[in-house]
């Protein structure tokens, strides 16, 4: 391996996260959310380490749901957003996947079709997300048609928290209200906890919790919850030093020399740009950890490179970096590229070196370069 810009990806800390899901509703099931990728983890790595214990698995669309089945994926997949046409139907049923249904004409689609095995449904509600789902007045009726419908197998009551990482929204309180005269109404297996339902709202813990970002060691909380410390890092973005100066009071660092030093400043340039993923907005002042020492970002953040701040630190070319993971969570650097942990993670590029942990197959470590 020449460039050392690596992520590297502990299985194992997944399965940790998922359990710990599991345990906070310990007589439920719980979908584990592996779209986009696994959130950048990697889907097929992710699923193969969770399949023995996860109750099923979550995509956003069918071409992610196919990618886990060409790798042997068995346990029931469900798409989020659905199917997009009819023609997806014959696939959907014969690969035991289950699909959300959130429109008429989607209804009016699997009313048309005709196909082997008969679909599991998961029927979103639109409690006040106000993105997918039949409004209150809707639902109902649609719930009455898909019932009598020979192409159904079951229908899970669906729906989606706006709010509840922010633990004194009143929201979400309302979203549970109008869950619940629903679910009177359409007796369902019922699904609404994300992570952040699953982690501190007991109250929407019903038939299924869907943990997402949650399982790859990331809270979903701007402030710190207690039960966030059970949670383990699960993504660690590495790189090493290249290159080191020593400057002086009143030099400039990086593009448009938005850096300018202020004392005698040691600099060290690491392998790490936004061609690899990592923000370009990210601050001055960004952490980063250095041979194990705290340090920060100086200067604009370049394609291919980072400068950072060596003063007062014991490190050289060569000397380990990282920019998230057990020692730096992702979510202390997020607000200092004006994001959240969810977009560093999903935006690392294809020309970072993946290495992964906590799972062994017939060769050893599983690798990808």
């Amino acid at each position: 391996m020449a460039r050392p810009a690596t992520v590297t990806i502990d299985l194992e800390a997944i399965a940790h996260n998922y359990r710990l899901a599991k345990s906070l509703a310990p007589e439920q099931q719980a979908l584990a959310v592996v779209k986009a990728n696994a959130y950048g983890h990697g889907a097929v790595p992710v699923a193969r380490k969770l399949e023995s214990e996860a109750d099923a698995f979550a995509v956003a669309c069918i071409e992610e749901a196919a990618e886990l089945r060409v790798a042997g994926i068995r346990k029931p997949i469900l798409l989020l957003e659905g199917f997009f046409s009819a023609d997806e139907l014959n696939y959907i049923s014969e690969h035991n996947l289950w699909t959300a249904v959130h429109n008429q004409q989607q209804i009016d689609a699997i009313t048309s079709a005709s196909i082997k095995k008969p679909l599991h449904i998961w029927l979103k509600l639109d409690t006040g997300m106000h993105r997918l789902g039949f409004s209150a007045a809707e639902y109902p009726a649609a719930w009455q048609q898909l019932k009598a419908l020979p192409q159904v197998a079951s229908i899970t009551l669906m729906s989606h928290f706006s709010s509840a990482d922010d633990p004194h929204s009143p929201v979400t309180a309302a979203q549970l209200q109008c869950l619940d005269d629903i679910s009177r109404q359409c007796p369902s297996p019922v699904s609404i906890a994300n992570s952040a339902g699953t982690l501190i709202h007991s109250s929407a813990h019903r038939q299924w919790q869907r943990p997402g970002i949650m399982l790859y060691g990331s809270s979903p909380f701007a402030e710190g919850q207690a039960i966030d410390q059970q949670l383990r890092p699960a993504m660690t973005l590495s790189t090493e030093i290249i290159a080191v100066h020593d400057l002086q009071p009143g030099d400039a660092v990086g593009y448009s020399g938005t850096f300018v030093c202020d004392k005698a400043t040691r600099v060290g340039t690491i392998a790490m740009g936004y061609a690899d993923g990592y923000p370009r907005q990210a601050k001055t002042g960004t952490p980063v950890i250095v041979n194990g020492q705290r340090t920060r970002i100086i200067g604009r953040v370049s394609m291919d490179m980072i400068t950072v701040d060596l003063t007062g630190i014991n490190a050289g070319i060569g000397d380990p970096v990282e920019l998230w993971g057990k020692q730096l969570l992702a979510n202390e650097v997020a607000p200092c590229c004006d994001t959240i942990s969810y977009t560093l993670f999903t935006g690392i590029t294809r020309r970072v070196h993946h290495r992964y942990t906590g799972q062994r197959s017939s060769g050893g470590l599983l690798t990808a370069v």
